[in-house]
């Protein structure tokens, strides 16, 4: 039996908008192909250890100032998970902690562990809404989700976005683009929970974990439920 381990980073703080669908979605899909994954909570004061896959989710501005401190503990082991390419989702609140910083209205820049490179700011609109974005990773080329977020965050350097927008703002209602990519790290400001509106994704994540391509499943209801979301406006 093959094994996965997956690190869920502070969800007793970070966890909004349905978030804990994107653990579920794994571990029903890692289930289904016999695939044991074993899920570990870290929470603040915890260490982490080497994983295949880390995920963390979307939170207030009161909870990403607890998680920002603890990550720097973490930011040197973090990019060297990165580096040996181990997988990374991060949304919404958990995506802008892991580029360089949030910069809030008032107070102080909350530091991320720079496994992106992007920045996030915060603007005057919030962004409220389903998104459908176009991408190059997966087939079906269409990712699906709902954004709640009045940050905007930038891409420089090797990072690139997950998609271009078709329906909704993305990362800052500006340039088109939504979520960012390096290496194996990926950030989305999509809830609702997101994988299980992206089977298709889901099981990219799982391949790149793996290092091989998981059988495929019987998704008829999961592709419908997708399909039914593809272009729907708020």
């Amino acid at each position: 039996m093959k094994k996965l381990k997956l690190a869920h980073l502070y969800p007793k703080l970070l966890n909004i908008y349905g978030d804990i669908g994107n653990i579920i979605t794994m571990k029903k899909r890692c289930e289904w192909r016999g695939i044991e994954l074993e899920v570990n909570e870290i929470n603040i004061g915890d260490t982490i250890g080497g994983h295949d896959i880390y995920f963390i989710g979307g939170g207030q501005d009161r909870e990403q100032i607890e998680v920002s401190k603890e990550l720097q503990k973490h930011k040197s082991f973090l990019q060297s998970e990165r580096d040996r390419m181990a997988v990374f989702l991060g949304i919404c609140g958990g995506y802008q902690l892991m580029g360089h910083y949030y910069q809030p209205h008032k107070g102080d820049k909350l530091l991320g562990i720079s496994l992106l490179d992007a920045y996030t700011v915060a603007g005057n609109k919030r962004f409220i809404g389903n998104v459908t974005i176009k991408t190059g990773l997966v087939e079906p080329d269409t990712l699906v989700g709902f954004e709640n977020h009045s940050g905007l965050t930038y891409l420089e350097g090797s990072t690139e976005p997950i998609g271009k927008v078709i329906i909704g703002n993305g990362n800052n209602g500006q340039d088109n683009t939504e979520g960012a990519r390096y290496k194996n790290v990926f950030g989305t400001y999509m809830h609702g929970s997101f994988l299980p509106k992206n089977p298709q994704f889901a099981d990219y994540l799982l391949e790149l974990a793996l290092g091989s391509k998981p059988e495929p499943l019987e998704d008829t209801i999961e592709n419908l439920a997708h399909a039914s979301l593809v272009g729907k406006k708020y």
